[in-house]
């Protein structure tokens, strides 16, 4: 079988890790890395990825036209997802797109409609879900080591600094040249954390019955640099999601699923795993690339089809029409370091995230001082 060829929509941000990964997979013969677009000159690095004879646009449709790939991997910004992923299904492609993967579910749904009426599929770009922490999970789960589930909790901590909302036109910002783009907390740095709290709960293809979202910043921006939300689905187990990006001590984000005679603590990013104190560690998770190739070619389960999306997609939808972000206030909030370094600290905030999670409640219903 002739190996697919694969074109990357992008070559900056996250958009160079998919070119590092697709140069591998090229390299080993499971792809032919067949091209590249971005509006902005690509860095050498990103140029010196693409093999000799590989196209290299400005133009999505260009790039398209000319490489005439079965495979395309969509990692621009957010607010122009949806385009790029119709295009490229339109063209007959199978897509990887990133994450949010689109804005709201009317969106989710053309998108859907579109990719089956193509006959293509679309994978979204979160890792977690090809995590073999996840099966390991499961068969807990199965097994009774918690009980019947109650709850699913997620809790993230980081530091952004003046550098990161400087990176982009579009960092920190809800709407931009009239488009949503919902650069929030957990919208993007911590979508991984919303989306894989969803599918540890059994609920990611639904939507939610209710979403009650908390929007808050310390830095001044648009978009929320700290949040947390509630999503209440008809099965009983709902998520609350809590996140900061203004934190001092960073603490790498888990999921915690809460039992009826028990715990389980997943941090998803080294793939740790806790049941009922118990420690545990997963193999390396599936690359969602190589698993898109095999789907096509073996018929292999997607890790991350877009229909395990629909939950966190109606959570992105609340975020946009939420009316925005309140401003912490100053006594709670401290400058530290200078410069492009410069970041915002907010006090104890750490403390609280975490007790959203592992409290199942919103900041409001904790007694956070700066909410109420």
């Amino acid at each position: 079988m002739t190996a697919p060829k694969v074109v990357v929509f992008g070559t900056a941000g996250y958009a160079l890790v998919h070119l590092r990964r697709a140069r591998v997979l090229h390299d080993d013969g499971e792809i032919v890395l067949a091209g590249a677009c971005d509006v902005r000159d690509p860095s050498p690095e990103s140029a010196d990825l693409l093999p000799p004879g590989a196209v290299l646009t400005p133009s999505i449709e260009e790039l398209l036209r000319q490489a005439e790939p079965d495979i395309a991997v969509i990692a621009t910004p957010p607010h122009t997802h949806l385009d790029a992923a119709l295009a490229a299904v339109d063209a007959g492609c199978q897509v990887l797109l990133e994450k949010p993967p689109v804005l709201d579910l009317a969106a989710f749904d053309l998108l859907s409609e579109r990719a089956s009426a193509a006959g293509v599929e679309c994978q979204v770009g979160f890792q977690s879900f090809g995590s073999a922490a996840l099966t390991v999970l499961r068969e807990a789960v199965e097994a009774g080591a918690v009980g019947e589930p109650r709850g699913v909790g997620t809790a993230g901590a980081w530091i952004r600094r003046d550098s990161y909302y400087r990176r982009n036109g579009w960092a920190g910002r809800r709407v931009l040249d009239g488009k949503s783009v919902v650069d929030g907390s957990l919208t993007n740095p911590f979508a991984h954390a919303v989306a894989t709290a969803t599918l540890v709960a059994g609920t990611a293809g639904l939507r939610p019955r209710r979403i009650d979202v908390e929007l808050h910043r310390a830095r001044p921006i648009e978009a929320d640099d700290t949040a947390c939300a509630r999503l209440t689905f008809d099965n009983g187990v709902d998520v609350v999601a809590a996140a900061t990006l203004c934190a001092d001590q960073v603490f790498e984000p888990y999921v915690v699923l809460h039992g009826a005679e028990g715990a389980a603590r997943w941090w998803y990013r080294s793939d740790r795993l806790e049941i009922n104190g118990e420690t545990m560690r997963a193999g390396p998770p599936t690359d969602l690339l190589r698993n898109l190739v095999r789907h096509v070619e073996e018929g292999t389960p997607l890790a991350a089809p877009l229909n395990q999306t629909r939950a966190f997609t109606a959570f992105v939808e609340a975020v946009r029409d939420h009316p925005g972000p309140k401003a912490i206030a100053p006594e709670w909030v401290d400058l530290a370091d200078e410069g492009p370094e410069q970041r915002y600290v907010v006090r104890h905030v750490e403390k609280f995230v975490e007790s959203a999670a592992e409290e199942l409640a919103l900041f409001s219903e904790l007694g956070v001082p700066w909410v109420t």
